[in-house]
């Protein structure tokens, strides 16, 4: 099992590519870990247009068994050590991957949002879609630092 993050666009500014990269490498330690940018669109869509098409993206990269969690703003929030509780449970009971999506700044179709698993909200805050990646990659890195028993986080 892995777990995997797929977000849409690229990182284009150094220092949020370098928060984000200082915690895929810590979070090797304890995971496979796997982080794929989808190219943006560069078309002229609709809203709804973009949703499905992102959705097509993520959905033929799944497997079944494969657990699909949504960044998502209407999400289950949660402080630090009940996602690291929730994501013990979900990494010792799912039988596939675990994918983590950070849509684009359409949001998810209708459709994606039916297959997923779960949705999880960061905050009730809105986040440039680069920094969520940095400040995703810590609570990954924290939250398995907490399972694991580390002294990264304090209470």
């Amino acid at each position: 099992m892995a777990v995997k993050v797929i977000c849409f666009g690229k990182t284009e500014k150094g220092m949020y590519t370098a928060l984000q990269d200082e915690f895929l490498v810590r979070l090797k330690k304890y995971v496979s870990i796997s982080w794929e940018e989808i190219p943006e669109q560069k078309q002229k869509k609709q809203s709804e247009q973009q949703q499905e098409k992102e959705a097509q993206m993520v959905l033929k990269r799944l497997r079944p068994g494969d657990f699909l969690c949504l960044l998502d703003e209407g999400g289950k929030e949660f402080g630090s050590r009940k996602f690291a509780s929730w994501l013990e449970q979900l990494l010792q009971s799912t039988s596939g991957d675990v994918i983590f999506v950070i849509g684009s700044a359409y949001g998810f179709s209708a459709e994606i949002k039916s297959r997923a698993n779960a949705k999880l909200s960061l905050s009730k805050m809105t986040f440039n879609h680069q920094l969520v990646r940095g400040i995703f990659a810590e609570q990954l890195y924290r939250g398995l630092n907490i399972i694991n028993g580390g002294t990264y986080h304090n209470d």
